[in-house]
């Protein structure tokens, strides 16, 4: 997944820990020699940084023969480099905003066409609620690579036996990102017949993208009961007035429950106590994310009144970067009141005792 918060290590996952510097160190210049040894003379360059580090996981799962491997895409999907994987298992596509409008489009039928850019044939998909005319794309676009298109059920639906579904992540948002989760973990179980025991994770941050079959060993026994084989799906085919077919629910299993649950994502609607600073960590940049951050700001810091005596000082710390409309992602966090904003400039000092290089 990309970017990382601290080190460049945390791309690269394995079972949900960022690979040893050692690991990260041996196979980075295996894959740089390699690199190096083979390019073609003419066209005498290497692998752009991110294009680098996707080859470089890739190499990493292969070697340490992952059962599975969950890969991000880095930007759009279709001309993404990470599009390469031919037959996955299982894609998603999550919530739709608009970014990066000078590569993918300004618009969002434009953005979701790229987004759908990794459906494969027969290869089933997953989306959440998205606006009418993008779901159109993405319906289409899935009938010309005639792949299975689903819509995940709200979360709600999976919380029978009068259970709640808890989720580790803050903010109503998450909420669909953990129906999405629970549809691709479904299929990756009902179509491989066994639970995983070495998974080769890349924890995403949304966007879009595959679940790979083993890459290596299989190992594991069979998938739970209840999970029901996902019916074809008819070209056009239509339910309840909706573009895409609803998906179908099933109780999870309690490893999906606690999974939910005992989720970390650092960085997201994150709450930092540290002494009398209490820090509200958020990486939306989108003006849908955005929204979310603000909402999810608002019922976590914002549900007591202000204190009228001034004990209590409310610091706005931003950073955009790239050709977004900061104008416009700063508007939407006026209803915040903050007392101050910081804006912190887009370069970095790095001493040579800091790891921030690595």
């Amino acid at each position: 997944s990309s970017p990382h918060l601290v080190q460049v290590r945390e791309r690269i996952r394995i079972n949900g820990q960022p690979i040893s510097k050692e690991l990260f160190s041996k196979y980075f210049w295996l894959v740089y020699n390699r690199l190096e040894e083979t390019k073609d003379p003419a066209h005498a360059s290497m692998p752009a940084y991110f294009r680098f580090l996707t080859i470089l996981a890739f190499h990493v799962f292969l070697q340490e023969k992952v059962d599975l491997a969950v890969v991000e895409v880095g930007i759009g999907g279709a001309y993404d480099c990470t599009n390469i994987i031919r037959a996955p298992v299982v894609c998603g596509v999550s919530s739709l905003g608009i970014d990066h409008t000078s590569i993918l489009g300004d618009t969002m039928e434009k953005i979701a066409w790229q987004k759908g850019g990794i459906f494969k044939p027969g290869v089933p998909a997953f989306t959440v609620a998205q606006p009418e005319r993008p779901l159109e794309v993405l319906r289409d676009r899935a009938q010309e690579q005639e792949c299975p298109l689903y819509l995940c059920p709200e979360l709600d639906a999976f919380e029978g036996n009068h259970r709640t579904l808890e989720l580790g992540l803050a903010g109503a948002h998450q909420r669909s990102n953990a129906a999405l989760a629970l549809q691709l973990a479904r299929t990756w179980l009902q179509r491989r017949g066994c639970w995983g025991k070495a998974w080769g994770q890349g924890r995403g941050r949304g966007g879009v993208g595959p679940c790979c079959g083993p890459l290596g060993s299989q190992q594991g026994a069979c998938a739970p009961p209840g999970l029901g084989e996902l019916k074809e799906v008819p070209p056009g085919a239509e339910l309840a007035g909706r573009p895409v077919p609803l998906a179908p629910t099933f109780q999870p299993s309690d490893a999906m429950i606690q999974g939910l649950r005992d989720t970390e994502w650092l960085g997201r609607t994150q709450v930092l106590p540290r002494g009398p600073v209490t820090w509200y960590l958020d990486g939306a940049h989108t003006t849908s994310s955005v929204q979310a951050c603000v909402r999810w700001f608002r019922q976590a810091a914002l549900s007591q009144d202000k204190p009228h005596d001034g004990s209590e000082v409310r610091v706005l710390l931003f950073n955009a970067t790239g050709d977004r409309d900061t104008a416009a992602l700063l508007k939407l966090l006026l209803p915040c009141h903050f007392d101050y904003a910081v804006f912190c400039p887009n370069f970095t000092e790095v001493s040579m005792a800091s790891n921030a290089g690595e």
